[in-house]
C-alpha cells in the first residue's frame, strides 16, 4: 500500500456532482462514478467522512430570495442533503466500498443520528462515513458543515471538490487572464472575498488551523494524487 500525506480527510462536494443533465435530479449513473473515485482513495488506506451540498435538488438562498422564510428554506436545503446522501452510500455500496450515513437531523429509521465517536469509530473500522444534514441549523450553509465536522473528527484535511482546478481572483471561464493561486493564507483568501467557499467556513478553519485544499475533483486521479503527496489545487493556510 502506497504511503500517504494525509490518513483521514474531509471531502466536501456539491450535490451538483450527483446530477443528471441540466444539473438538477440525482442520476446514479453519475453517483456511481463519483463513488468509483472515493473508492480508489479508500483503497489507499485514508479515512473518508463525506459532506455534500443539495445545489442538485434545492438552494435555500433562491427560496428566501422568493419569499420564503429563511429557516424554512434552509431546513429544505439540510433534508435535501440526506437524500444525496443516501444516494451515495448507495452507489459506494455497490462499488463494495462499506459507508455509513449519519445526519444532523434525527430520522433513526434511514440513517443514524450524527454522534462524533461513533463517527470516528465507524472510519476506524474501514467504512466511509457520510453527514447529511448540514450542521442541523438554518442559516449555515454544507461548507461551514464540513469545516465543523473536519474539526470534530479530527481531519488532516479539508477537500473542496469543485469543476476548477484551483482558486483564482476571477472566474477563468470567463476571464482568461485570471490569475491562480497555488496557495494562499486564510487572510489573504478572506480578503479577497472569494466566492468559491464561504468566510464562516474558513474562518472555523482559520481558528482551528484546519487546511483546505481546493482542487477539481473531476480531473482525472488529482484527489488521490493530492493524498499521495503531489501539489494539486491551492492550499490555503497559514503555513
Amino acid at each position: 500500500m502506497s504511503e500517504t500525506r494525509y490518513k483521514r480527510i474531509l471531502l466536501k462536494m456539491g450535490g451538483e456532482a450527483l446530477s443528471g443533465p441540466g444539473g438538477y435530479g440525482i442520476d446514479p449513473t453519475r453517483a456511481e462514478t463519483v463513488a468509483r473515485t472515493i473508492k480508489e482513495i479508500h483503497d489507499l488506506g485514508v479515512q473518508i467522512v463525506l459532506v455534500i451540498g443539495a445545489g442538485n435538488l434545492w438552494r435555500g438562498l433562491q427560496g428566501n430570495e422568493q419569499g420564503m422564510e429563511r429557516s424554512a428554506a434552509d431546513h429544505i436545503g439540510m433534508l435535501a442533503t440526506i437524500m444525496n446522501a443516501l444516494a451515495m452510500r448507495d452507489a459506494l455500496e455497490r462499488v463494495g466500498t462499506p459507508t455509513r450515513v449519519q445526519t444532523a437531523i434525527e430520522m433513526r429509521s434511514i440513517a443514524e443520528p450524527y454522534i462524533r465517536l461513533r463517527a470516528i469509530r465507524h472510519l476506524d473500522k474501514g467504512r466511509v462515513v457520510i453527514i447529511g444534514g448540514g450542521t442541523g441549523n438554518p442559516y449555515f450553509t454544507t461548507d461551514s458543515a464540513g469545516a465543523l465536522r473536519a474539526m470534530e473528527i479530527n481531519a488532516d484535511v479539508m477537500i473542496k471538490a469543485t469543476k476548477v482546478d484551483a482558486v483564482y481572483d476571477d472566474d477563468p471561464q470567463k476571464n482568461p487572464n485570471a490569475q491562480k493561486f497555488d496557495r494562499l493564507t486564510y487572510n489573504e483568501f478572506l480578503n479577497l472575498r472569494l466566492r468559491v467557499m464561504d468566510t464562516t467556513a474558513v474562518s472555523l478553519c482559520m481558528e482551528n488551523d484546519m487546511p483546505i485544499v481546493v482542487l477539481n475533483f473531476w480531473k482525472k486521479d488529482s484527489v488521490k494524487k493530492l493524498v499521495l503527496g503531489e501539489t494539486i489545487g491551492t492550499t490555503v493556510s497559514d503555513r
